[in-house]
């Protein structure tokens, strides 16, 4: 007979039994029995105890991108459970893998409106891949096992266990199975042969090919495979937003970001191309811009492991259903070599106007009030492009986006799909503690900062060694920018008064500066990452500072800004 325990000892054993070692959360009444059991299991499991439920969240999501391991939160019922329904939605946009665990009140109060009773599966089903409610122990460990091989196979995404607490109280005989397949759902798909020549035909056929790598490149581990495909073909690389760092920023075939605030390379050469290969990504609207008049003249190559994405926004010529990495192992023997010397010529020209029109002036400017390119740029530089950028949401997500440069795979992390403020410092605490080997900078704004301020004190709690790059303009800076550009300079609601940042950040213990004028960035550089332990630059930016290019929003994707006043001319 196997061994007797209580359903909340279940949960614990069945998560160290899945190569859980570190969980995110908070406890509450409803949770409480399982919160009981992890006091006997600190020695294998450790918990991370944060300051508000969304922060577990993004603190497990950072952990995911880091690890490609899923992140696992841990929180009671109710006003809990409904706090975490932002990460959920994010990391179901951004195809991040996490188990969410929350707890419920006992199986006879459900439907009752007991004391802090939430309806969490109906509320969380439309933003997991699965939400299921537990009312008996003995289910517990076939809900975890098959929670696990949902969230982290096929297109990974969040998953949510609402388990009730007589389930959590519950006796049952504990054994773990994992879990490996699930009747109707099918998360790594046989690739098709006559789809593989297909598209190789097409790409073989091209004169002006482009490939557009996304997030499916990164979840994939699929890095080697695409840069060995492109160097085969001489096909320029582009990368969305998440798709950032599938390919070494140094290299010859990589050309740059994709999207509204893109290279301009990228974006114009993606209507003058004749094929585009693209790879583990949606085509957001960010990146394609008005849809009718998106690559009008090339024909499209779509790889991805969800088919539901086929044809949902960019018609296609050609899909192959897949993982990334072994589509594009299959797909290599059936690439021919070939030479592309004066299509790749058109990138370097756009960028070369792009130097000379934006980045000129944002990254190497001497005169007047700091730029965010500028101290995103110097950051970089200062770490050998080596570091692990997260980001918050809005210009401060552009400009380190842009101006970073990518050494290694799995180097940025961002809120791409829902685009969360405040999603930034609990990821860059994530992240930390899923790689300790990396430097972690997180890059955020005076106002995305203070959506989850709180989480200063699980840095301060667990010494936490991230190093916080304030850009601070005294303003929301994104809205800002469309204020000014699109509604008459009419800046409603978005200045901002500021408390004292550096004063905050030396109440949790934290090492902090504020950096006033160019000629102290430099030093202020070096002494944060030198800091052993977490460090915040508050640094003074310009508040009329604006990201371009830009293709402004329902725009055709190459009808692209210079600035406020001048348009790129084609050519």
């Amino acid at each position: 007979m196997n061994e007797r325990i209580t359903g909340a000892e279940a949960l614990i054993k069945s998560l160290i039994a899945e190569g859980v070692n570190l969980v995110f959360g908070y406890p509450g009444g409803a949770i409480i029995p399982v919160y009981d059991k992890l006091y006997d299991y600190t020695d294998q499991l450790k918990h991370i105890l944060v300051r508000h439920e969304q922060g577990a969240t993004h603190a497990a999501q950072g952990y995911a991108r880091v690890t490609g391991r899923p992140g696992v939160v841990i929180v009671t019922s109710g006003p809990a459970a409904t706090n975490v329904i932002t990460g959920l939605s994010d990391a179901l946009m951004d195809s991040t893998p996490l188990v969410v665990i929350t707890g419920q009140v006992a199986s006879s109060f459900l439907g009752s409106d007991a004391f802090q009773e939430t309806d969490v599966v109906g509320i969380t089903q439309p933003i997991t891949k699965w939400a299921y409610q537990i009312r008996r122990a003995e289910d517990i460990p076939w809900a975890v096992a098959r929670a696990f091989y949902i969230a982290n196979t096929g297109r990974p995404g969040p998953v949510v266990l609402d388990i009730a607490k007589d389930a959590q109280n519950g006796l049952l005989e504990w054994s773990h199975q994992k879990c490996t397949y699930i009747r109707s759902y099918i998360p790594y798909p046989k690739i098709n042969d006559e789809d593989l020549k297909a598209a190789a035909d097409i790409i073989n056929a091209a004169k002006r090919p482009m490939i557009l790598s996304g997030h499916g490149v990164m979840i994939s581990g699929a890095e080697k495979e695409l840069a060995a495909f492109a160097e085969k073909a001489d096909i320029p690389v582009t990368a969305t937003l998440l798709g950032l760092s599938t390919m070494p920023s140094d290299h010859r075939l990589y050309k740059g970001m994709l999207g509204m605030h893109g290279n301009i390379g990228p974006n114009i050469n993606t209507n003058r191309s004749d094929v585009i290969i693209a790879i583990g990504m949606r085509f957001d609207d960010r990146v394609t811009g008005d849809t009718s008049k998106y690559a009008p003249q090339a024909k499209i190559v779509h790889i991805d492991i969800d088919s539901s994405e086929f044809d949902k926004n960019i018609k296609t010529d050609a899909t192959i259903h897949g993982d990334a990495r072994e589509v594009l192992e299959k797909l290599l023997p059936l690439i021919n070599p070939a030479e592309h010397s004066e299509w790749l010529k058109t990138f370097d020209e756009c960028a070369k106007v792009e130097r000379e029109k934006v980045i000129e002036r944002e990254v190497f400017r001497t005169e007047g009030t700091m730029t965010m390119g500028e101290v995103a740029h110097k950051v970089s530089k200062a770490t050998g492009d080596k570091a692990v950028l997260v980001t918050d949401v809005g210009q401060n997500q552009m400009f380190s986006s842009r101006y970073f440069r990518y050494t290694d795979p799995k180097s940025i992390l961002t809120s791409g799909g829902l685009g969360t403020m405040g999603f930034g410092l609990p990821a860059s605490i994530g992240a930390k503690m899923g790689a300790p080997e990396r430097t972690v900078c997180f890059f955020t704004g005076d106002g995305g900062l203070q959506m989850t301020i709180q989480e200063l004190g699980t840095i301060m709690e667990y010494g936490t060694d991230v190093k916080i790059i304030l850009l601070n303009n005294n303003f929301l800076g994104n809205v800002r920018q469309w204020q000014e550009l699109f509604f008459n300079s009419r800046f409603s609601q978005t200045p901002m008064v500021n408390p004292d940042f550096v004063a905050i950040a030396n109440a949790y213990g934290i090492a902090a500066e504020n950096v006033e004028t160019r000629e102290q960035l430099d030093d202020a550089i070096a002494r944060m990452l030198n800091h052993k332990g977490a460090y915040m630059l508050n640094v003074n930016i310009d508040p009329t500072d604006m990201i371009f290019p830009m293709t402004p929003a329902g725009a055709a994707v190459d009808d692209i800004m210079l600035n406020a006043n001048e348009k790129f001319q084609i050519n």
